[in-house]
């Protein structure tokens, strides 16, 4: 009998092994689980949709301090997507702050003067040419926003008069959407909790292996003292394993040689397959922009800088001025300012280093997807917002780019170009979603021509 326990050790051993790992990784995926960056994008700030008007909210409340809600919804995300960068409603930042706008100056002043500021500045007036000076003569960019659009904006900072900027509570950060706050503080006690449970488990784990290899010991000692043993339990007992013969065995050599044989090919085709792809490429700028802290941190919308990137095949290299709009009054003496001054000096271009290049026999088309396809940039850019140095987040290889239209549902609704060919598809097969690939966003010559 003591022969029996002796050689049943190491299996349990083995369960014990097994049973903690089991236990660790089921907690670990439970409470420790990453969401990953999804299809939609994270969009910093509350910024606009691809067709500048964010969707209705259900059940909204009231709009403070009066006015049409819809249109202070409006008004919300075409401040946070053109003024926010140089305005605040309660206090100055670069320009003036807003409260009191339509007290200082009528709506029939204050359209023309967003339309073109220059223009206004330019006939006399007296107020446009006075505050033209107080600002240092910083000539504020021109918008080409209809006059609803304009309207919409002074309704949202009207409801904003004297209400304080929202802080988030301690321990919590506001969602890229400013409406659905998470818990940092408690995710990163959730992740402590798990790290010090999983490194309990491995203590008493390694604790329980010793306290085992030790009582075998002294079961052999105890069995080696006795006379009663069977001769099949001495030697059991006293046998000893020879490694050697794992080693020395044909089959484990030719299975050793097969793996190897595999792994070298495997790499290889690996390397062949990655070559040309700049996953992960990270290098360095001539200027230290960083974009956590603008479009994180500030939440500057991305199309204020890359202004073509919903009207144009290409998303641009934002030009010094659209820097100057805001560094010409904040960080002046900043080193990495100093930079865009003398590039505007010397009328010499800044020398931005590319990070995503596509082949030239592939063609791509940013307005495509962000104003019709209404996807954010963190599809393909990833989380830009919490960049300091932008990397290249996608593989952007062909494959990629097949699975997402195979897999990106297209918004029909409200599109009577697309009447036909849903009724086409739903007849052939109504289960599937007709994605971009229904509509033949598969095809060679789509992207190929």
């Amino acid at each position: 009998m003591d022969s029996i326990r002796f050689r049943t050790l190491p299996k349990l051993l083995l369960a014990l092994f097994l049973t903690v790992a089991t236990v660790g990784q089921s907690l670990a995926q439970e409470v420790g689980s990453a969401p990953a960056v999804s299809k939609e994008g994270v969009t910093p700030g509350a910024t606009a949709g691809a067709d500048g008007a964010p969707a209705a909210a259900e059940g909204a409340a009231p709009a403070a301090g009066g006015g049409d809600a819809a249109a202070i919804q409006a008004g919300d995300a075409l401040f946070k997507g053109n003024c926010a960068q140089c305005h605040a409603v309660n206090e100055k930042v670069v320009g003036p702050a807003l409260a009191g706008i339509t007290k200082r100056r009528p709506m029939s002043w204050i359209i023309p003067w967003i339309k073109n500021s220059s223009k206004v500045v330019a006939s006399g007036d007296a107020y446009a040419v006075k505050l033209f000076n107080e600002y240092g003569k910083q000539q504020m960019p021109s918008f080409a926003l209809s006059d609803d659009e304009i309207k919409s904006i002074i309704a949202y900072t009207v409801s904003q008069e004297g209400s304080a900027n929202p802080t988030p509570a301690p321990g919590a950060t506001a969602g890229t959407d400013g409406a659905a706050p998470t818990n940092a503080q408690g995710s990163t006690e959730a992740g402590q909790y798990i790290d010090l449970l999983m490194i309990v488990l491995v203590v008493v784990l390694i604790v329980l292996v010793v306290t085992l290899v030790i009582i075998a010991n002294l079961m052999k000692d105890v069995l080696r003292g006795r006379k009663d043993l069977s001769g099949r339990d001495v030697e059991q007992l006293n046998q000893r394993y020879d490694f050697s013969k794992i080693y020395k065995s044909g089959a484990v050599r030719g299975i050793a040689v097969t793996v190897f044989i595999l792994v070298v090919l495997y790499e290889s085709v690996q390397a062949a397959m990655g070559i040309g792809l700049t996953q992960g490429y990270q290098p360095t700028q001539p200027i230290a922009f960083s974009h956590k802290l603008h479009a994180g941190e500030n939440q500057i919308n991305c199309a204020y800088c890359h202004t073509s990137v919903y009207k144009s095949k290409s998303a641009n290299i934002p030009s010094p001025n659209i820097c100057m709009n805001c560094h010409s009054q904040i960080k002046t003496e900043s080193p990495e300012i100093k930079k865009i001054y003398r590039a505007i000096e010397r009328k010499q271009p800044i020398q931005w280093v590319r990070i995503h290049n596509l082949p030239d026999l592939a063609y791509f088309n940013h307005s495509q997807h962000t104003q019709v396809g209404g996807l954010e940039c963190q599809t393909c850019h990833g989380p830009i917002q919490n960049m300091d140095v932008v990397y290249q987040y996608s593989a952007l290889t062909m494959g990629w780019c097949i699975n997402c239209h195979r897999e990106t549902p297209l918004n029909t609704k409200g599109n009577a170009y697309y009447d036909n060919l849903v009724k086409l598809h739903d007849t052939k097969n109504s289960a599937v979603p007709f994605t971009v690939s229904s509509n033949g966003g598969t095809e060679c010559s789509k992207c190929h021509y």
